[in-house]
This record gives C-alpha cells, sequence and structure tokens, in this order.
C-alpha cells in the first residue's frame, strides 16, 4: 500500500492528475455543448497543461528556501534540469503537432496565444502576489477553465449558447477556485517555511476556512437549483458538479484524513466527468 502511495504521490508531483482532469473537463464541456472533438485535441490539451504546471512548479522551486524531501519544491528542485528539458520538448512537440492538427487557423491562434497569456499572468501574479493574495488562485481557476472549455465552445454556434451552459461554466470555475483554496490551506505550513505568499499565508485559518464553508454552500444550492430547473437533457451536468463539489467539502472537512490523502482524494476529483464515456 506504501509503495502504491509513493508511486501515486510522484503522479501528482508530476502534475498528471492535473493532466487528467483537465482531459476530463473538456469532456464535460464537450458533452454539454454537444460536441464530438478528436483524440488528438484531448492530447494536445493535456501536454499544454503538462508544460504550463511543470513551468509553474519549476519556478516554484527555484525560490523556496527550505528542503523537504517529501516535497513537490524538492522534486521539481533535484530534478529541475531534465523536467526543463522535458518540457520544452513537449512544448516543442504539442506546437508542432497542433500546426500539422489544425494548420494556420484561427484555433492554432488562439490556443497557442492563450498559452502565452497564461504565461504572463503567471509571472504577473508572482511579481504582486504579496498584495494580491487571491489574484493567483481567481487567475489560475479562470484560465484553467478557459482553457479546458474554449474549443467546445468555440465549435458551438452562437446561436445555441444558453444560459444554462453559462452558468455552468461559471460554476465549474467557482469550483476550480475552492480547489485551489482548499489546497493553498492545505500548504500554510509549508509555504511558510518556503517563504512562498498565497491565501493561506495572509488570511487567518479560522476566516479561510469559513471562506471555504461559506464558498462550498454556495455552489452546493447553485448545482441543486439547476439540477431542479433544467430540462432532464442537461441534469447529469449539475449532477456531476454537485458530485464534486461534495467530495471536495467531505475531504476537506474530514478530520481523520492527513493533507496528502485529502490532497490525493480532491485531485481525483476531477476525473469524474470521465463517467460521461459511460452515461452518454
Amino acid at each position: 500500500m506504501q509503495l502504491l502511495f509513493r508511486i501515486y504521490q510522484r503522479f501528482t508531483w508530476l502534475s498528471l492528475d492535473v493532466v487528467l482532469g483537465s482531459i476530463a473537463g473538456m469532456l464535460f464541456f464537450a458533452k454539454l455543448r454537444h460536441i464530438t472533438l478528436d483524440w488528438q485535441e484531448y492530447a494536445l490539451l493535456g501536454m499544454a497543461v503538462w508544460c504550463i504546471y511543470t513551468a509553474d512548479h519549476l519556478m516554484d522551486a527555484r525560490k523556496t528556501n527550505s528542503i523537504e524531501d517529501e516535497d513537490r519544491h524538492h522534486f521539481h528542485l533535484v530534478y529541475q534540469k531534465p523536467l526543463l528539458a522535458l518540457m520544452i520538448a513537449t512544448g516543442l512537440l504539442g506546437l508542432f503537432w497542433a500546426i500539422r492538427f489544425f494548420g494556420f487557423s484561427r484555433e492554432l491562434y488562439f490556443g497557442a496565444g492563450l498559452g502565452i497569456v497564461i504565461m504572463l499572468i503567471l509571472l504577473g501574479v508572482r511579481k504582486f502576489a504579496a498584495n494580491r493574495v487571491r489574484m493567483k488562485e481567481l487567475s489560475s481557476s479562470v484560465f484553467y477553465v478557459i482553457g479546458i472549455s474554449w474549443l467546445p465552445w468555440y465549435a458551438t454556434p452562437v446561436e445555441d449558447y444558453s444560459w444554462i451552459a453559462v452558468t455552468l461554466t461559471l460554476a465549474y470555475v467557482g469550483l476550480a477556485y475552492l480547489n485551489l483554496i482548499m489546497l493553498s490551506s492545505l500548504d500554510e505550513e509549508k509555504d511558510k517555511r518556503a517563504g512562498f505568499t498565497s491565501i493561506a499565508t495572509k488570511i487567518p485559518s479560522e476566516k479561510l476556512s469559513t471562506q471555504i464553508r461559506n464558498l462550498a454552500f454556495v455552489l452546493v444550492a447553485c448545482c441543486l437549483l439547476l439540477l431542479v430547473y433544467v430540462n432532464s437533457m442537461y441534469r447529469v451536468y449539475p449532477l456531476l458538479l454537485l458530485i464534486m463539489l461534495l467530495l471536495h467539502y467531505l475531504s476537506f472537512f474530514k478530520s481523520n484524513l492527513t493533507p496528502s490523502q485529502i490532497r490525493i482524494r480532491m485531485e481525483l476529483t476531477f476525473a469524474v466527468p470521465l463517467l460521461l464515456l459511460i452515461l452518454r
């Protein structure tokens, strides 16, 4: 069991759980918009997400003030050269593959531009993070959902846009933000030792815990209302979001779990939309 945990720990340190969750998220929005995407589009998304998260972790590792053996920052610090080389190779391969698949089209320009904007935002947030403690989590959640949903939205005719799809997209942003502030709360002590500034290091833990609880209640209420008001064709989507929210809430506030166990459960939650492969 310990061996399996260590294997999965490395899986998460390499951000492969985030890649899986992003692919599941794109499937969620593709099914929501009744769009069929090619497997290559899912693969390209996964490569882009991995490059962005690996770049973020490598920048974090270079800023850390502490070295802990069982720590993501230490892992990226020790293996920064091979990870940097792999990230560059993956990015170049992804760009070449995207050109071959999309051609020099609007999809290519928008996808590449979005990646560049996200990287610039990450750099900007780092510079002003000390004064804007919510900026990193909020901007990351917004751009995460834009990244996994823009292709399904782009492929949908404007006349087929609906308030249901818009509301579910905003709820997904709320879920991503809830996840990030929960993770920040779990990493509070590590961030302090490493010299990082985060929402958890600036807001008292009791106040942040209350804000997490309130946000979770609002999002759950939103999903319950959607379950009541949307027609049966769309009902599975707020149901999946509700399941993801409840798994987050129950994992975070379950006192007998370690931070590592909570993190694993919450990150795996983002794979829940893969159920659409069976349900739809």
